[in-house]
């Protein structure tokens, strides 16, 4: 059981890829149905906060706010980031893994 984990585990992690492309990222995210947002409260005079991909039917709804993606590419550069990121899970299914992480 546990040499299944880190196999799986291991598979997982050779599938993710990192980008900084906007296009690359916007087009990821709209084809899961996902929007760019915010952490309510988290930014300052009406600036994007921490940035989230807001999917339909996932929990923290209430918490987030729909930003543009202007907004959201704006902060996600001044942020140094890359998206780190899954298309497909282990069994072959669409993924809609994703976090920010800062560039190495």
């Amino acid at each position: 059981m546990i040499v299944a984990c880190i196999a799986k585990s291991i598979i997982m992690a050779s599938d993710s890829k990192t980008t900084t492309s906007h296009e690359e990222i916007r087009k990821w995210v709209e084809e899961r149905g996902g929007k760019p947002a915010t952490v309510r409260g988290t930014g300052d005079d009406g600036e994007a906060g921490i940035l989230r991909i807001d999917f339909p039917g996932y929990s923290g709804g209430d918490s987030l706010e729909e930003i543009t993606w202007e907004e959201f590419f704006q902060k996600f550069d001044e942020s140094n980031l890359q998206f780190l990121y899954q298309d497909k899970t282990a069994d072959g299914k669409q993924s809609r893994f994703s976090k920010f992480v800062a560039k190495e």
